[in-house]
This record gives C-alpha cells, structure tokens and sequence, in this order.
C-alpha cells in the first residue's frame, strides 16, 4: 500500500526530549507488515503491483470459486462427496472479500497506509500512548494469522479428504492425480485469500479504534489534575473528530457486512432446511465453517465499535463525577472557613473521609477503568468556576461520541441485539449441519 508498511516504531536516543526525538524518527517502519499485506497481494506501490493485486483478487476471489461450482458441484456423486451447499459458501465469501477488497484498495488510493492507521500524528501523542499502538501494532498480525489459520486449516482437511477420497467421481483433465493435486491447492489458496482479506480489514478497524482507546484513558487523567475548561474541551473535540472519521470511513464497510452476514445466515438457514436437503458434516460442515467466519468479521468490527463508543461515552459519567466532587468540596470548605486553595491529588484533600475510603482496590468490579469507576476524582476547588463546569457538563451530555453508521451508534444496545440474533441463527446452522445446539 504505497510502500509503507507498519511494523515497528523505533525511537531514536538524542540528547533532546521523547517527543521531539520521537517526531525526527518519524516512525521508521519496517517490512514485516509490509510482509503480511503482501501475502495477501495488496501492494499499491506501483503501477504493476496493483494490476497483480487486482489480477488475484480476480483470479482468487471469482475465477477459481466459479469453476468449483460449475465444475466441481459433483452432483452425481455419492452422498458423501455431493456439494449442494457450495453455491452459498462461495457467493458469500466472494462477495464478503469483494467488500473487504474493495475498502481497502480505497482506503490505499486516498489515505495510505501511514495516514490511514493514524501514524502521522503520533508524534503529537504522549510516550504512553504511542508504546501502546505499537504494542497493539505488532499483535495485530499475531491476531490476524490467529483468525485465519484455523479456519484454513479446517477447510484444508476437508478439501484435501475430499479430494483424496472421491476417486473418479470428480471430474479431472488428463492425468487424474496431478489435476486433482492442481484443483485442489487452488480450492484452498481461494479460500486462504478471501478469509485473510475479510479478517484484515476487520483488524485494521480494531487497531484503529484501540488508539482512540488509549487517547480516552489519556483524557480521563484531565480531571485529576490542574487543568482549564479550554484544554479539556479541545482535547475532547480532536478525540470526537478522530472518531467521526473512523466511522465514515468504515461505516459503508460495517453496514454492507451487516447485511450480507445476515442474508447469507437466513440463506443458509432455508437451504438446509428442506426436507430434501442431504444433511451430514460432508455435505455441510463447509457451510457452517463459512458461517463462523463471516459472523467472526462482523464481531470483530461491532465489538470493537461498541466498546470504544462506550469508552466515549463515559465521559460524560467521569465529567459529572468531577464536577459534583468540585462543588461539594467547594461548599464544604466555605462553611468551614478555610481559604480555596489547591487541594492536592491524594486521597487526604477531601473534607470528608467517608466516601474516598469506602472504595477500595479489593471492591473495585472488573469492569472499572479509568473512565468508568466508582473512586472519587481528586480536585482542584479554585481552578475552574462553577459556571464552567457546568458548561462542561452540559457540552458533554449533548455531544455524546462515539463511532457511528449513518447516524445510527454503535454501542453495547446495537451489539446485544445483533449478537443476540446472528447467535441464534448460527447455532441454528449448527444444529442442522453438525448436529450442534
């Protein structure tokens, strides 16, 4: 994707500061990414790279599924080696990958790689944040080939059984076990390509919700120490920027898999359950393979999407949170006559005991974080006025972020509904397939 390639963010030891050395490295990138976009064959560097990008694409992706469903239907074989699932297994892969190809290759031609994951302006981040995305970096391909592998694996075995044991009922040309052989190693990169491509662009939706993540857990430390209602409101602005550009470019990625995901499940669902339908793990394990991966994807992105539009909205909690501890502790010390000053970051600055210990590490649920928890905030009594506070308050209760599609948010509502939905449907094809509830 135009020559660049994420990897690894080396910072290089000047006698400057981290910030200013981290900005004359300039994020040197080396190849293992690059790597791992390549074996897909998405490489837009040049003029020829991407005819052969696209030349796979069509090769992989519509070629060799069109000439196992024609040729290779094997209608006329035994029960065992019949494939009358194979015209939904392979249209909902292609098209998934058409979906997740094309996204890409347009995310490549206006943003390049380095742009699009944000990586031009992690200079501009704090050193915890950018340890964070590279960490996140280099798991991401860990986590690709952790989506990928099994699945290919699975479906490897199958064709390589089937192919091994189906004898002369399988069409070939010529010499029998050399086409065999061909077919077969064909069958099996198609079905590599477009699980990869599909996971990828999943992934790279992850990676880039992560840094909004960590740029959130960043913000929340705004309200424990000094700061002005100016600072917080534009750090909160380039945070709901960033998080509008997440969700208008993925949005049409999101919703597109949405749909499909749920016709090729309602599809699947009707073919299967006919009476006439020959049901056994041969003729349909392929089928609710399929159906795992594509429900996979589209958790990836929804999950993904529903916990940093949760993390975002927590704000709006912790911002509350501050202001009512600001304004108790304000009246407390005026009725006991003690001067405004600052009160320090440690739990013994607040007047009253009771609440800042009755929270402790032992009591804290699983769920806390540092927007979302039950500790009082440490406050700075004189350093912002009531009014603005407020206005603070109030900004972020009608300005809610989060990543959107179309308008509509994505947050853990969306997510419950459509897992609930997807999950019933899938285990459906589990019980007709395999024989699994």
């Amino acid at each position: 994707m135009e020559g660049e390639v994420v990897d690894v963010l080396l910072l290089k030891n000047k006698a400057i500061s981290e910030r200013d050395s981290f900005c004359e490295a300039n994020l040197e990138l080396k190849s293992s990414h690059g790597s791992g976009l390549k074996w897909v064959f998405l490489d837009y560097s040049s003029l020829w790279r991407a005819g052969l990008s696209w030349s796979v694409f069509f090769l992989l992706n519509i070629g060799v599924p069109l000439v196992s469903h024609f040729v290779f239907s094997c209608s006329d074989c035994d029960s065992d080696h019949q494939r009358p699932f194979d015209a939904i297994i392979q249209l909902s892969l292609s098209l998934f990958a058409a979906i997740s190809f094309l996204s890409i290759s347009s995310f490549a031609r206006k943003y390049g790689l380095r742009r699009f994951l944000f990586l031009n302006k992690l200079c501009d981040e704090s050193e915890k944040v950018r340890q964070g995305y590279t960490q996140q970096l280099h798991r991401s391909m860990k986590l690709l080939s952790a989506f990928v592998l099994p699945c290919f694996f699975v479906d490897s075995v199958y064709k390589i059984w089937w192919f091994s044991t189906g004898g002369n009922q399988i069409p070939y040309l010529y010499n029998m076990y050399l086409s065999k052989f061909i077919v077969c190693i064909l069958l099996m990169c198609s079905w590599l390509y477009r699980i990869s491509i599909c996971f990828l662009v999943c992934i790279l939706f992850r990676l880039t919700c992560y840094l909004q993540l960590l740029r959130l857990d960043e913000f929340a430390e705004v309200f424990e120490r000094e700061s002005d209602v100016d600072s917080i409101l534009i750090e909160h602005l380039r945070i709901r920027r960033n998080l509008r550009v997440i969700s208008h470019r993925f949005r049409l990625f999101i919703l597109s898999t949405l749909i499909l995901v749920t016709i090729s499940q309602f599809a699947s669902l009707l073919v299967t359950t006919k009476p006439s339908s020959k049901i056994n793990i041969f003729t349909s394990g392929e089928l609710a393979l399929c159906s795992v991966s594509l429900v996979t994807g589209l958790f990836i992105c929804l999950r993904s999407a529903a916990k940093i539009t949760h993390k975002a909205q927590a704000v709006t909690c912790l911002a509350a949170k501050w202001h009512a501890c600001a304004t108790i502790t304000s009246f407390d010390e005026l009725d006991d006559g003690t001067p405004t000053a600052q009160i320090s970051s440690s739990g013994a600055g607040y007047p009253y005991p009771g609440p800042a210990d009755c929270y402790t590490d032992d009591e804290e649920g699983d769920g806390d974080d540092a927007l979302d928890n039950t500790k009082l905030v440490p406050i700075y009594a004189n350093t912002i006025s009531y009014q603005k506070r407020q206005a603070l308050v109030t900004y972020f209760e009608h300005n809610r972020a989060g990543i959107t599609v179309y308008g509509f948010m994505l947050d853990r509502t969306w997510l419950h509904t459509i897992f609930a939905i997807q999950l019933s449907l899938t285990l459906w094809i589990f019980n007709k397939t395999i024989g699994v509830s």
